[in-house]
């Protein structure tokens, strides 16, 4: 589990806040509020997903979150043992006139490493999975098209297993977990270089 991994190499204990966002919303349609529409991308750490898609013009907002499980309204606790079939993930709202979802792909692959399909970086296990989930026939078809892009002009070996799937109900995490690069700047920048992050994706995508 992250966060207890995360504190025990700082030597530091917290109380984990139990408060809650919102309940869950359904993503098997776009969200949308005149130009407005939602994305959801899985690739392991969820703190370590806002952060790149927020700096995007034309994004909204992002939540951390859980979807791609079968259990109700699950925990953080529950997802990290990996008893839901959930796995972590970022919701994106963006403004559809500014950025395209083709956009917000290219920026979803060069933040993950698509060689593992159980795994990211530090972080083992099913529930850490990289993930697209489209919301429609028109995202199915940017996000098969990307991965076969992908696939056709990448500099690394190893195949492509991210898994491009349906999107079903998506529960945001608890509040703590959210906008956590900008709450705990310093924890998150140990987490992220501790678990190697940087160092895999500048060896997959030659970018720092």
């Amino acid at each position: 589990m992250k966060v207890y991994k995360l504190l025990g190499l700082l030597g530091v204990g917290c109380v984990l806040v139990l408060s809650f966002m919102s309940g869950p919303t359904m993503s098997q349609s776009p969200q949308s509020e005149g130009k407005l529409a939602n994305a959801i991308f899985a690739g392991g750490c969820f703190w370590c997903m806002e952060h790149p898609f927020d700096e995007i013009e034309g994004v909204v907002a992002t939540t951390s979150g859980y979807t791609g499980g079968h259990k109700m309204d699950p925990t953080y606790p529950e997802v990290s043992a990996g008893t839901t079939g959930h796995t972590e993930a970022v919701q994106v709202v963006f403004d559809s006139s500014k950025v395209s979802y083709k956009e917000l792909l290219e920026v979803y692959w060069r933040n993950t490493d698509p060689t593992v399909g159980d795994a990211q970086f530090c972080d083992h296990g099913n529930q850490y999975r990289p993930e697209i989930f489209y919301q429609n026939e028109d995202q199915k078809m940017l996000a098969e098209a990307s991965k076969m892009e992908i696939e056709q002009t990448k500099t690394f070996t190893q195949p492509i297993v991210t898994n491009i799937t349906k999107a079903t109900t998506f529960y945001p995490a608890e509040e703590y977990h959210q906008n956590y690069y900008q709450t705990n700047p310093i924890r998150y920048k140990f987490y992220r270089l501790a678990c190697g992050r940087d160092a895999r994706l500048a060896e997959l995508w030659g970018e720092a």
